[in-house]
């Protein structure tokens, strides 16, 4: 019987499965990097792997048992499977699972997940740089016109409902000089979006007191309004994920407006009651956030806002529900997203009373969409006649299909340039927009 876990003298050549989240996907592209910088060559079948690595996530039941299953299908089909990822703090209930994996590490574990590889998979040969030409950028799993910037590791705060923390630990934010210099080479790599990512986007910096780094000789404050500021000057579209509504993101309102970075902010508000955001444990849900939207739309009137919601949050009340329903009419959100609340081991809101029946959750997540769906639809249908600029992602023999300033990959709506098959992927254009419907937008080139 062949033991699966004695080391191979294979061909150097590794799978690679990656679930989960932004931030997870550039965990998996700097794993893959140093893989490549170590000879290693990346496979896209299981058939032709020496070892198969899992990237799992964790964040909620129902992607912790995606996780296994990938783990099980990877065992299946190779046998030699190492997994790393969010998930990986749970080894003990992984390794129960699939008692054939071969090692188990945690999230932004990169060097114990290449050293599993090394132990699993000895390199068939050193790395020369002279042969193995990886690219400044480093192995990239996005296309070649946009990429997500990480800038920071971890989260200081304690909702009930999220064990991120413990997974990933407290902030720890990137040195500016080295996200920057991420983000350049980036660029000069053909990158026309940059998408900055973090679990707190508006937090860059608090925990080394936002001390003063440097990039090509000039000092750069770690910050995120002076991150924006520098990332602006490099002429491509900087987009904003996971912003929390701290009173500091009014500064960077400015910078949108001016058109230094896309006037887009994700902001995760989660829920608009006072009293299911104090059970929730949010930070910045103060009763001044109406205000502020309505300021910095003052300010920006093109910005779009999208947000995400959990519905059925243990304690929520119908009251509760109406208010949020009362406060997506007032926000009037451009791009919203909903998920019932699913209990997560390990995190506090499970002790927390009043647990939702879950067809109430449904039906209350069915009457959420409904009624943003109303709010979407409108304000695209304000769009109908405007000059928009488009960022081309893919292109068939129907016409070409991109994203506008408000839309962010694989979350947001579409444009569709129907007739437009002449275009190529990373082409910024102009178009005139003529029809929407509460996603998507149809629109014609513009000379």
């Amino acid at each position: 019987m062949t033991d699966t876990k004695a080391p191979v003298q294979g061909n150097g050549k590794v799978g690679f499965i990656s679930l989960g989240c932004p931030k997870a996907l550039v965990d998996s592209e700097r794993i893959l990097t140093q893989l490549r910088m170590d000879g290693y060559e990346v496979v896209p079948t299981y058939n032709d792997a020496d070892v198969v690595v899992v990237n799992t996530c964790g964040f909620i039941d129902a992607a912790k048992q995606e996780s296994l299953d990938a783990i099980g299908e990877a065992i299946s089909e190779n046998g030699r499977v190492i997994v790393t990822g969010c998930m990986g703090v749970e080894a003990e209930r992984i390794r129960e699972t699939h008692p054939g994996v071969l090692a188990v590490s945690g999230p932004h574990a990169y060097e114990e997940v290449v050293g599993a590889v090394h132990q699993y998979v000895p390199p068939v040969r050193q790395h020369d740089p002279f042969v193995d030409l990886v690219p400044p950028q480093g192995v990239r799993l996005t296309p070649r016109h946009f990429a997500y910037l990480k800038i920071s590791e971890g989260c200081n705060h304690r909702c009930t409902f999220c064990i991120i923390p413990s997974m990933r630990g407290d902030l720890v934010s990137r040195p500016v000089g080295d996200v920057m210099d991420e983000a350049k080479r980036l660029v000069d790599a053909g990158v026309q979006e940059l998408l900055v990512i973090s679990q707190d986007t508006s937090a860059y910096g608090v925990d080394v007191k936002y001390r003063t780094g440097f990039w090509q000789g000039r000092p750069l404050k770690t910050k995120m309004q002076s991150l924006c500021e520098a990332l602006g000057e490099l002429g491509v579209w900087v987009r904003l994920h996971y912003v929390y509504p701290y009173p500091h993101v009014d500064d960077i309102i400015p910078l949108m407006a001016e058109g230094k970075i896309l006037p887009y902010l994700d902001i995760p508000f989660q829920h608009a009651s006072p009293k299911v955001l104090k059970a929730m444990k949010r930070p910045a849900h103060d009763s001044k956030t109406l205000e502020r939207i309505r300021k910095w739309r003052e300010i920006c009137p093109e910005l779009t806002i999208r947000s995400t919601f959990i519905v059925g949050f243990p304690g929520e009340t119908e009251e509760d529900f109406q208010y949020l329903l009362d406060w997506l009419d007032e926000a009037q959100l451009d791009r919203v997203g909903a998920f019932t609340y699913s209990p997560v081991e390990g995190a506090r809101a499970n002790d927390i009373e009043g647990a939702v029946p879950e067809e109430v959750k449904e039906e209350r997540l069915e009457r959420f969409m409904a009624h943003q769906a109303k709010i979407s639809a409108a304000r695209l249908q304000r769009k109908i006649g405007q000059t928009i600029d488009v960022l081309i992602d893919e292109v068939d023999e129907e016409g070409a299909i991109g994203r506008s300033k408000a839309d962010a990959p694989e979350i947001d709506g579409m444009v569709y340039l129907n007739g437009e098959s002449s275009l190529a992927p990373g082409q910024v254009v102009r178009a005139m927009v003529t029809e929407a419907d509460e996603h998507d937008l149809w629109a014609d080139l513009v000379e």
